[in-house]
């Protein structure tokens, strides 16, 4: 068992070789050109319902920093160096640090073809659906950052991009794994019992350090745009198994599978209409009873916009999508048979304001799940960002039962650098 020291270990070093580089590199005569730019956020979070446990807090208070160093050569190489820190007062597990992109990338041409060779630190995004992204299986959530928006770690890779008129070609080895991140005992949006990664175990006899593969290939057929992927490794969601912690507490232990993933997304413009699908083939992987299944998902649907609606400046989007798992109700996440329909806002003012309001239900049941986030610009370097999610009559056999009584209102106010 390899034990979160590790991953400290690791990052540590990276950090320390990557900073003597760029060290190095910035003391060197100027042949480049460099940029140092970023975002800094104080935040408060409020939670109106009293905790289902102990200690849970009903207010929070953090801030994040997210600096960023780019070094470009002009010719033939440019560094990335994009290091994370969040500060929560409510839960020590939120408080957390990471290097989200932290690579070289190397790049040239081979006659009308373009190649890229990125090494180090880096987050890959696949996918076109509004409500859940399927596909996009390379970087490991970063679950106490947000339950929904699937934010990213930031992943170990060599990635080699080939593109040119046939379309783009991506080839991915991912030397290490990422454990999800998730609540602690003091924090909201939690299991009835805390998810101890001390525990963390790997089907693999190489543990973090299986060497997963993954593929993609996309191109644009016309009004289409086309991707198709492959991954075989690590699963990046666990399975958690009941154990305890070293003071005989119940805890749960998440468990890695190795699974095979094969990937579709595609989207189709015409006009102002945008029709959207991933779909997925998963094998070897479990349900919510432990059981190894093979299984399929996708996400369906579309997104019209009405530019300059009743002659004002603003464009309105509607948008609706169809969710479905194949494990049915023993699927492990709240996507089994659930409709997304939201409303998209932009008021192309001068603070670029907008406005997001969805619903996602369950078709099975009376859960419903209410969202609303405005974004806006105060000035040329502070910006405003409001989130609202409710948790309304969630059916007790669904997943998201545990966390009912965690609706909650955040407020984020950024500087950008």
């Amino acid at each position: 068992m390899i034990r979160r020291s590790v991953l400290c270990r690791v990052l540590s070093g990276t950090i320390w070789i990557l900073s003597t580089v760029s060290g190095f590199v910035l003391s060197a005569e100027p042949k480049f050109n460099r940029q140092i730019s970023g975002r800094f956020s104080i935040e408060s979070q409020w939670y109106p319902e009293s905790a289902a446990h102990p200690d849970q807090r009903g207010h929070a208070t953090g801030f994040v920093m997210e600096p960023e160093l780019y070094l470009d050569s002009m010719e033939s190489w440019s560094f990335t160096f994009a290091p994370f820190f969040r500060y929560d007062s409510a839960d020590t597990r939120r408080t957390h640090a990471d290097l989200k992109e932290a690579y070289l990338l190397l790049f040239g041409y081979v006659g009308n073809d373009e190649w890229e060779l990125r090494l180090g630190i880096d987050r890959a995004f696949w996918g076109v659906a509004e409500s859940r992204h399927l596909v996009n299986i390379v970087n490991q959530i970063d679950l106490v950052e947000h339950p929904y928006k699937e934010l990213k770690l930031g992943q170990p890779m060599a990635r080699l991009t080939w593109s040119g008129n046939w379309g783009m070609a991506e080839i991915f080895g991912l030397p290490y794994h990422r454990p999800r991140t998730f609540p602690g005992r003091t924090g909201r949006l939690r299991l009835p019992l805390v998810v101890d990664n001390d525990q963390v175990s790997y089907e693999s006899a190489a543990g973090q350090w299986h060497l997963d593969l993954a593929a993609r290939y996309s191109h644009i057929f016309g009004p289409f745009d086309i991707g198709i992927s492959a991954f075989d490794g690590t699963s990046r969601e666990p399975f958690l198994l009941p154990s305890t912690d070293f003071l005989g507490a119940p805890t749960l232990a998440p468990h890695y599978e190795q699974i095979r993933q094969f990937g579709l997304d595609t989207q189709l413009t015409a006009g102002s209409w945008l029709f959207k699908l991933e779909a997925i083939q998963r094998l070897d992987a479990r349900d919510r009873l432990g059981r190894k299944v093979d299984y399929s998902a996708s996400v369906i649907g579309g997104e019209y916009t009405f530019y300059s609606a009743l002659g004002s400046n603003v464009d309105i989007s509607l948008l609706g999508e169809w969710n479905s798992d194949g494990r049915g109700q023993y699927a492990t996440n709240v996507f089994q048979k659930d409709l997304f329909v939201a409303a998209r806002f932009a008021l192309n003012d001068v603070r670029s304001t907008e406005i997001l309001a969805s619903i996602l239900g369950d078709a099975d049941s009376t859960s419903r799940v209410l969202a609303f986030e405005l974004n806006r610009r105060l000035s040329d370097q502070w910006s405003l960002n409001m989130e609202a999610i409710a948790f309304l009559d969630i059916d007790q056999a669904d997943i998201s039962y545990e966390i009912r009584r965690d609706s909650f209102i955040d407020l984020n106010l950024i500087y950008n650098f």
